[in-house]
């Protein structure tokens, strides 16, 4: 590989359930897709899930990567931009396990299965890096400064996703842009230059919106209350913000927006489970609004934000002060532009693609 010639990059994105690997080749600034495999992972086998779409990649007789770049959710304070991994590194990464301990552990064994199987250079590509740049307004907890020094601070994620969102838009064409990147994990933020101001999640991928299984954001009073009272410890705190929460406990039992817009006719907890996210995402958005002083531009992104015609338009019924109005039949299509012509806030759908921008970072860095 010549430091101008194409560089073959394997993009690996470890969730808390799945794996989802893809295989770029990056050309100058032209990066184009050679395959992409998706796994759930059961019981944290991410070593064995990784080798399986590995080895798919092998039966189409794919070119082997010439770097590897990885989707880490949490970059803690320190890390404020891509990063290429060394043994200093990776001890971050390591340190940091208790700020995600959903999501830094897979990311860990990619990465530490891709050593053991190459000797190619390795780039931590952070979903906080995004927004480390926010005004210390937005970023500070009103916490004493100890835990401000220790790395206790509103970090915010999905930054991935919202980069790319930026760059396929354009920063002078979002304006003051709110991005509504709705998926299982959902956050929004507001976006001025192309740059975040503020955003919905805080210190931890718990907060903020009602989620698929997380709770979004609570009273600090009820989880005091429930290891108080109720005998709970942090394990089983974690588990319920974290996995019984959300749609999961509104409906009764289930998570998936699709089964529930599929039930909302037939049972009330489905509508009512359909009508709390709504109302919650309605509350963000007004609240990033007012913090842009208006709105110019609303994108909706995520598996929910893309594919859901009307869980897009019960969030955006009673923003119209806002200049929130959409065309029906754009929305139900999934247009681009789902607004009504004439409408103050343009309303955007955008297929979001954190894989390209990872492939587009990891090459920059190993060139450079």
């Amino acid at each position: 590989m010549s430091p101008s010639g194409p560089l073959v990059v394997l993009c690996v994105n470890s969730g808390s359930s799945s794996l989802k690997t893809a295989l770029f080749e990056v050309d100058g600034t032209t990066e184009r897709a050679l395959a992409r495999v998706a796994h759930p992972v059961e019981s944290r086998e991410y070593t064995a899930a990784l080798d399986a779409a590995l080895a798919s990649f092998d039966k189409q007789q794919l070119p082997l990567p010439g770097a590897a770049g990885h989707r880490v959710v949490h970059g803690g304070p320190r890390h404020a931009d891509p990063a290429l991994v060394d043994d200093d590194v990776l001890s971050d990464l390591r340190a940091l396990v208790p700020f995600a301990p959903l999501h830094l552990p897979a990311a860990i064994a990619g990465i530490d299965a891709i050593r053991a199987r190459w000797d190619i250079p390795q780039v931590a590509c952070f979903d906080t890096a995004f927004h480390r740049h926010m005004p210390e307004l937005a970023q500070r907890l009103p916490l004493p400064d100890s835990l401000w020094d220790v790395g206790v601070r509103r970090y915010g994620f999905h930054g991935l996703s919202y980069e790319y969102v930026v760059g396929a838009v354009g920063a002078g064409e979002l304006g003051r842009g709110i991005i509504a990147h709705l998926g299982n994990g959902a956050s929004m933020v507001a976006v001025r230059d192309g740059r975040s101001v503020d955003t919905t999640m805080g210190f931890t991928p718990a907060g903020g919106l009602v989620m698929s299984t997380r709770s979004g954001d609570l009273d600090p009073g009820v989880p005091v209350y429930l290891l108080r009272e109720q005998g709970y410890d942090a394990d089983r705190l974690e588990q319920l913000v974290d996995h019984e929460a959300g749609l999961t406990a509104l409906s009764g039992g289930t998570s998936d927006m699709r089964a529930l817009v599929e039930h909302r006719d037939q049972s009330s907890r489905a509508a009512f489970a359909i009508d709390a996210f709504c109302y919650h995402a309605r509350q963000h958005v007004g609240a990033l609004a007012a913090t842009l002083g208006g709105l110019d531009t609303l994108v909706f992104t995520g598996g929910i934000g893309e594919k859901a015609a009307s869980i897009r338009a019960d969030i955006c019924r009673g923003l119209e002060h806002l200049g929130v109005v959409l065309d029906g039949a754009a929305n139900d299509a999934h247009a681009d532009v789902i607004s009504a012509p004439g409408a103050g806030c343009v309303v955007r759908v955008v297929r979001t693609d954190e894989d390209v921008v990872i492939a587009r970072h990891s090459a920059a860095l190993v060139r450079g």
